[in-house]
Formats: structure tokens, C-alpha cells, sequence
């Protein structure tokens, strides 16, 4: 129900804004949402992007053939496109659909990866920027006065084409990028990289360009303050900006990690940077892509925000977003030959020049010609910056409604171009060898369960077992994954972690020290701030009662996360083993088991570590008898297909990690028992299981095999232990 005066504050704002039609509106959104879908199932059944689909549906749904087709229908639909008030709301919505897109855009870009690119992001960025300027240039020049404003300079009019022709849209390249599932290649992040300086330096000259034309001139000073504003505003928000971000989001995991905070807090991180930005005359989708970077860098962000923000704005915003760009176009302008020729020749510079640019840069900084095939093509697409060049040229009196709908035109159709180009360019390449094994790496820490590049807890006095932790820890996870170092003690008390900050080498390592009068809840406290494992160091314990140690129990029986237990191998006297030799892995075929199968072939592929892959058929002990002897058999062979199968899949991960295997299919009574013995038969000096971590009362049950083994076995023995609510 509407509260008390409601109805007459709309009409009181619809009379102040020009007037409005809500029922108009709610069509506008349901038509351009429901129709680019439709379009872009169609494009994705013939193999283009969906984003392409959404162009076409605001082309088709625009004047050019809603309003021929069914004049007075167009009119109500669209009473005025560009202006008035009903424009107004709908763009509305379009630019939280950008500032959104940007924002997931941002969340898949690597800053790291961008730098170790950086000559070749800075080639292709000049090249596809300098080059299409300098065909924007002759073209602008070459035109004909039906493109220019009835008081339009040569000069200024040239400058707007030539910008108009020069810059890409970040938003539009990063929709195709991703729909095709290439924002990870190495190609995908130098087009980001070049699709984001395109941006800033599109917007800088938009305003240069702007006050030439309205004023005659320009100051020095206005452009310097802008670039100074732009830079201090991306140092800030990397080193200010990020800390803020982060203590929000510590703030939010401290208060039970809801997700529905941690996206207030990304969406209040993108409207905060998108007022900045446009604050500094810039545009706020660039503080957007800004604010996505800056919240994926944050160690304590929800994992499953980004796919909320995704979900949100591929299904509603962007389809809005990408439909209200070809909701400008106007063929019905191009009804001559004379508009229709230049208007062919507009579209093949901008194509040409910029494939020219961005693909001299990649060959100029040493990429592939296919990698510049595939810059030249995604650098193509155009999007918001264009549609607001000519915007901007139109009401300043630079264009012509003829030239408007040529340059608002060439965004749509060089994206056209770059979806069907690139998805051609790409087909069956592979990439490089390093690009390759970096994929393939990304792609098998994606699937895993706990060997992930989230962040490590490793609680730690600087004892030889936590040592041994960091070791297991180190070994088994990419050099990605940041570690947390805890110490809970007094001031006073005197810890070295010197030996752990040398096993923990090249890593992003953080040394936290706190005072808490129980370590138990100052380790589970500390696990619910974003971490994906806690790797705990035991020894032998006598008390009977305890299933390991009192402070590895109470850490177990209250762990929201995985925990990795290392009960350091007994009579050792030494702090580390040097480099285990012989492991054994006893597989299963349940989560748990590729859980602990993860942990041991990182090991193996970092050490060198033979793995004994092994699985025990359990055979029941019963009386002699005929039937009881014919059921074992029909079991015993059941149970022998089962392991082979199961120990094949082992190994087929093993292969894709690079480990060292062996495998073992057993029968016998106790899997336990068994493993025990081979453990012995071949030395291991390791032993790597997988387990539920069931809570039994205050006490944590993993299982009568691991217990029995911890218990029994003097070998170095690693537990991976997924909580059994996860």
C-alpha cells in the first residue's frame, strides 16, 4: 500500500520534471529486458555473445523499425528519445546497469597480472588510441557540411570525430570478454587493461574537446587539475580506500558473515567511488571499476558476492543498459546516398584504424600475431563513451542530427564486429605454454575443496609442530594464498617466528599477536574473518581423553572452516623432515578423500613426494561355510572394481597436478589395520587422510581409521577435516 499523499508527490515531481508516465516506464524496462533476452538466446544458439542480442533488440526497438512499423505505438513507448523526463528514468537505470558491469568487471581484473604485462598493455593501449585519432582526424576533415552543426567549426567538429572514433567502452569489451570466457587469457587482461586507459583518457579529451567548442578555449590548468584529480584519486583508493573496504567487510565477517552486508557494502563501495570520480568531471563507471578491484583485493570479502552481483546485473541491468545504447540510433537519417557512402566510410576507419593501432602495439611489444588479431578485435567494441560523445556534440552544435546517428551508430556496429571477429580470432588457440599452465592451474584450484587461493590461519607459538604445519601448508598451496601467522600471548612473552617466516618464504605473511584469556576462541574468531583453511601443528598427547591435544580438540570441535591437522612424526629430532619421500593416501572416492588427495599432490609435484594411492576393499570377518565364502567372493570382487575405479580417478588428478603415484588396492578387515602396515612396508615417512569433522558432545569425532591412525603410526601424519555442516 502507498503511504498517505504518495500518489500526489509523483504527480507534483512529474509536473516539475516535464511530466512522466510511470506505466510507460515499468513497459520501457519489461520490453528492453524481456526482448534482449530473447535476442540474445538467439545469438548465443549461433554462437555470439548475449550482449550482441541486447544491441540488436535496441536497434530493432528504437525508430529505425518500432518507429516505421507502428508509428503512434513508438511514440507512447518513447515519447522522446535523449531528452525529457521519461528519458531520463530510463537512462537512470542504464548507468547503475554500467556502474554494476563495471564493478564485476573489476572484481576479475588482476592487477598483478596487468603488471607483469605492462609493456604490452602500454603498446597496445597508445597504439589503439593514436592511431585511430589520426584516421578520426582525416576523416573529420574530409566530411561533408550535411555532418556539421549549423555553426560548427572545421577544427572542433574534426576533434569530436576523431575521439569519437579513437576510444573503446571497458564495459562493452568486458561484456563480450566474459561472456566468452576470456577476461583469464593473457590477451583478455591487456584488453581491459587498454579498454580502461581508453576510458580515462576518452573522458579527459571529452571535456578538453567540450570547452573548445563552448568557450573558444581551454586551460591548461583545468586539464592538469583532472589528470592530478584522477591520479590521487587511484592512489587513495588503493591504499585508503582499500582499508576502509576492508575493516567494513572484517566488521561484517565479526558480525556472522552475512551476505546480504557484504553486498551493502560493494554496492556503497561503488556509488562512493562512482560520486568521486564524477565529482572529478571523469564519469562514475570508472570509480565503479575501481570500487570492483578494490573489493576484490580485500582478503575478508564474502566468495559469494560477486556471483550475486553477476547474476543481478546480467539478468535486469545490463540487457537495459546494452538496449538503451541502440535505442538511439535513427537509420531514417542515412536516406540519402551522399549520408549513407560517408556513413559506410565512418564505420570502416573506426574498424580499420583501431584493429591497425591495437595490433601494432601487440607486434610491437613482442605478442603473437594472433594475440594482436585478438586486441585488434575486442579493442573494437564501443559503447557509453561514444553514444556520449555524440550526445555532447549534438547539443553543443558540433553535429548534425545526420552525424549524431552516424557516430551513436558506430558503437553497435564495431561491437558487432568485435564479437563475431574475436570469438573467430580465438578458436582452438591455446595461448602460450605459460599462459596455458597458468590457466590450467586457475582452472584446477577453481574445482578444488581446500587447496584454494584463499587466505591461511596458521595459529603458531614457534614450535617444531606448527613448523612442520608450514611446511604441509607452504608446499600444498599456490603462492597466492596470503598466510595469517597468530600468536596468542602476552605481551611480554617471548615468540620467534623467525623458522616459520623462512619455511613461509615469497609468501604474503601477516604476524597478528593477541592477548586472549582463551586461544580456542581467539583462533575461531580470527578463522570467520575470510580465511579458507586453519593448518594446525600437534604432537602425541598422553591424555587418553583427548583425541589429539586440548587446544587442537577445542579448535576442532567449533572450526566454521576446514582444518588442516599435522601430528609431526614421532622420535624426530629435527624441526622439519627436509622432504618427505614416501607418503601414503588412502582414497575413497568421497569429498573428503579429494579433499586429502588435493593437500598430497601439491605436496608430490612441489617435493617430489612418491604417493602410494590406496584403497581397501573391507572384507567381514564371518565363520567358514559355503555360503558365507561365496557372498565374500561376489563382495571381494565388487569391492576390487569399486577400488580400481576409484584409485583411477586419484590418479587422473594426480596427472593434471603434476604428482608421483603408485597404486594399491587392498583387501582386508580394518582399512586402518592396513594402512598401518603398508605404511610401514615401504617407510613413509608421511601419511595424508581425508575426514568429516563430526561433532560428538564437546568432543570431535574424526573417525575411528584416522584416529587409529594418529594413534598408532610414527610417521608424519596429515588430517584434512571439512566440517560436516559445510
Amino acid at each position: 500500500m502507498k503511504p498517505p499523499g504518495a500518489t500526489e508527490s509523483v504527480m507534483v515531481f512529474a509536473a516539475e520534471t516535464g511530466g512522466f508516465d510511470l506505466l510507460v516506464f515499468w513497459v520501457n524496462i519489461l520490453v528492453l529486458v524481456a526482448v534482449s533476452h530473447l535476442f540474445g538466446l538467439v545469438m548465443r544458439k549461433v554462437g555470439m555473445p548475449s550482449v550482441v542480442g541486447a544491441l540488436l533488440a535496441g536497434l530493432v526497438l528504437g525508430p529505425s523499425v518500432f518507429g516505421v512499423v507502428w508509428k503512434s505505438g513508438f511514440e507512447w513507448f518513447l515519447p522522446e528519445i535523449g531528452q525529457g523526463a521519461q528519458w531520463t528514468l530510463l537512462a537512470a537505470v542504464s548507468w547503475v546497469g554500467v556502474a554494476l558491469l563495471l564493478v564485476v568487471t573489476g572484481f576479475e581484473t588482476d592487477l598483478g597480472l596487468i603488471s607483469k604485462l605492462g609493456r604490452p598493455a602500454l603498446l597496445v593501449t597508445t597504439g589503439s588510441l593514436v592511431v585511430p585519432l589520426i584516421g578520426g582526424i582525416v576523416v573529420g576533415l574530409l566530411l561533408p557540411s550535411l555532418f556539421l552543426g549549423e555553426d560548427a567549426e572545421r577544427l572542433t567538429f574534426t576533434l569530436f570525430v576523431a575521439l569519437a572514433l579513437a576510444v573503446s567502452s571497458l564495459a562493452v569489451v568486458a561484456k563480450i570478454l566474459s561472456e566468452l570466457g576470456l577476461m583469464r587469457r593473457d590477451f583478455g587482461q591487456i584488453t581491459v587493461a587498454a579498454g580502461m586507459a581508453n576510458d580515462v583518457v576518452g573522458w579527459i579529451l571529452l571535456g578538453v574537446f567540450t570547452g573548445l567548442a563552448t568557450s573558444g578555449g581551454v586551460s591548461a590548468g583545468q586539464v592538469l587539475a583532472t589528470l592530478g584529480g584522477i591520479a590521487a584519486f587511484g592512489v587513495l583508493a588503493l591504499t585508503v580506500g582499500q582499508r576502509l573496504v576492508d575493516l567494513l567487510l572484517r566488521q561484517v565477517r565479526r558480525t556472522g558473515g552475512s551476505l546480504a552486508a557484504a553486498l551493502a557494502v560493494a554496492i556503497v563501495t561503488m556509488l562512493g567511488f562512482g560520486v568521486a570520480t564524477e565529482w572529478l568531471k571523469v564519469e562514475a563507471v570508472l570509480g565503479a571499476f575501481v570500487a570492483g578491484v578494490v573489493l576484490h583485493r580485500s582478503r575478508f570479502q564474502h566468495e559469494d558476492v560477486i556471483h550475486h552481483l553477476e547474476g543481478l546485473t546480467n539478468a535486469l541491468f545490463a540487457p537495459v543498459f546494452f538496449a538503451t545504447a541502440g535505442l538511439q540510433v535513427d537509420l531514417r537519417l542515412l536516406n540519402n546516398a551522399e549520408a549513407l557512402w560517408w556513413a559506410l566510410i565512418v564505420l570502416a576507419v573506426a574498424i580499420v584504424f583501431k584493429f591497425a593501432g591495437a595490433y601494432g602495439g601487440a607486434r610491437l611489444a613482442g605478442r603473437t600475431h594472433r594475440a594482436g588479431l585478438a586486441l585488434g578485435a575486442g579493442l573494437n567494441a564501443r559503447g557509453t563513451l561514444e553514444i556520449v560523445i555524440a550526445t555532447v556534440g549534438l547539443s553543443v552544435g558540433v553535429f548534425s542530427p545526420t552525424a549524431f546517428s552516424v557516430i551513436v551508430l558506430v558503437p553497435v556496429l564495431t561491437s558487432l564486429f568485435a564479437s563475431a571477429t574475436l570469438r573467430g580470432v580465438v578458436n582452438n588457440w591455446q595461448g602460450t605454454p605459460d599462459e596455458q599452465e597458468r590457466l590450467g592451474r586457475e582452472q584446477a584450484l577453481s574445482r578444488n575443496l581446500v587447496v584454494r587461493t584463499s587466505r591461511l590461519l596458521l595459529p603458531s607459538r614457534g614450535g617444531p609442530e606448527s613448523i612442520a604445519a608450514a611446511q604441509v601448508l607452504h608446499f600444498a598451496w599456490p603462492i597466492e594464498a596470503g598466510a595469517t601467522v597468530l600468536t596468542v600471548a602476552d605481551r611480554d612473552a617471548e615468540i620467534d617466528i623467525t623458522p616459520l617466516r623462512n619455511v613461509l618464504h615469497d609468501r604474503a605473511l601477516e604476524h597478528r599477536r593477541v592477548r586472549h584469556d582463551d586461544p580456542v576462541r581467539a583462533i575461531i574468531d580470527e578463522s570467520r574473518l575470510g580465511f579458507g583453511v586453519i593448518g594446525l601443528g600437534a604432537q602425541d598427547y598422553a591424555d587418553t581423553m583427548q583425541v589429539i591435544s586440548p587446544l587442537v580438540d577445542g579448535v576442532l570441535s567449533e572450526s566454521p572452516i576446514p582444518v588442516v591437522v599435522v601430528r609431526r612424526a614421532r622420535n624426530l629430532d629435527r624441526p622439519l623432515p627436509g622432504a618427505y619421500s614416501r607418503a601414503v593416501v588412502p582414497v575413497t572416492g568421497s569429498p573428503v578423500s579429494r579433499a586429502a588427495q588435493e593437500v598430497a599432490f601439491n605436496l608430490s609435484a612441489q617435493l617430489g613426494t612418491e604417493l602410494h594411492l590406496t584403497h581397501v576393499n573391507t572384507v567381514r570377518s564371518e565363520p567358514a561355510g559355503l555360503p558365507s565364502l561365496f557372498s565374500r567372493r561376489i563382495m571381494a570382487r565388487t569391492g576390487s572394481v569399486v577400488g580400481v575405479q576409484v584409485v583411477a580417478q586419484a590418479e587422473t588428478l594426480a596427472t593434471e597436478l603434476g604428482a608421483t603415484t603408485r597404486t594399491v588396492v587392498m583387501d582386508g578387515t580394518s582399512p586402518a589395520d592396513e594402512i598401518l602396515k603398508l605404511s610401514r612396508d615401504i617407510e613413509a615417512d608421511l601419511v595424508v587422510m581425508g575426514a568429516n569433522l563430526r561433532r560428538v558432545g564437546d568432543r570431535p569425532f574424526l573417525g575411528h581409521r584416522v584416529e587409529q591412525v594418529l594413534r598408532d603410526c610414527d610417521a608424519t601424519v596429515v588430517v584434512v577435516l571439512i566440517p560436516f555442516d559445510l
